[in-house]
């Protein structure tokens, strides 16, 4: 029997005030995205951003193995980062926790904070921070863009799960030791950083083989990536 482990927390993991706090987090840290997410929505990134959070959903619901009965899934925050930036990533990503919380119940209700805490705020931010520091080298091609979501996606999964490790040391109802904890949780969450990698990898360069002025970590770049067709370089 496989074990899906991907940061999804189940009701009664966290104790009542650890999840209350960071529901309070959530809502606060979504807040905050919201108002300045209408300021980098415009005609691009509006309906883009529904098609990253429709891709979102669809990609988390498969899990692919990482090891001998353990799977993980996408997290996402890194991609969402990258295509439509961090503020607009954080929502679609909150969204895409909420409806599989409500409707599929994968996830607890009471700990929907702490989850959109970990993999909508922390896992978006990290895994931009990391594409923006890298940006110099995703501007020298497809390839370079490539591999910096690769690694700004790997980072994405790490640091979601040391949130979740940090969330469990405050209030974890488990009798589990907090090293052991730790050690399984990032451990497994490297292995699965590494299946994020790719299918943020190879998802960012598909939108940039056909549409590069839609990847917003791209935006305001002195040398954009260049579309390249049949009858030369389009745009």
């Amino acid at each position: 029997m496989s074990t899906s482990v991907a940061m999804h927390m189940s009701d009664g993991l966290l104790n009542a005030t650890t999840s209350m706090l960071f529901i309070g987090v959530a809502v606060l840290g979504l807040a905050v995205a919201a108002a300045r997410a209408r300021a980098t929505l415009d005609d691009r990134t509006a309906p883009m951003a529904g098609l990253v959070a429709a891709f979102l959903f669809a990609t988390q619901m498969i899990n692919f193995p990482v090891l001998p009965g353990v799977s993980g899934h996408l997290l996402g925050g890194a991609l969402a980062a990258i295509l439509v930036g961090p503020w607009v990533g954080a929502l679609c990503v909150s969204i895409v926790l909420v409806v599989q919380a409500l409707v599929f119940a994968d996830g607890g209700i009471t700990a929907l904070g702490a989850n959109i805490t970990n993999m909508a705020l922390i896992g978006t931010a990290a895994g931009f921070l990391v594409a923006l520091a890298l940006r110099r080298l995703a501007q020298h091609g497809r390839a370079g863009l490539v591999a910096v979501a690769f690694i700004a996606a790997v980072f994405n999964t790490v640091l979601a799960s040391v949130g979740f490790v940090v969330e469990f040391a405050m209030g974890g109802e488990t009798s589990f030791p907090l090293g052991t904890v730790a050690a399984t949780v990032i451990g497994v969450h490297c292995l699965i950083g590494i299946g994020e990698g790719v299918i943020t990898a190879l998802t960012v360069g598909a939108v940039a083989a056909v549409r590069p002025d839609l990847v917003y970590l791209l935006r305001g770049t002195e040398r954009p990536l260049e579309l390249r067709t049949a009858a030369g370089v389009a745009a």
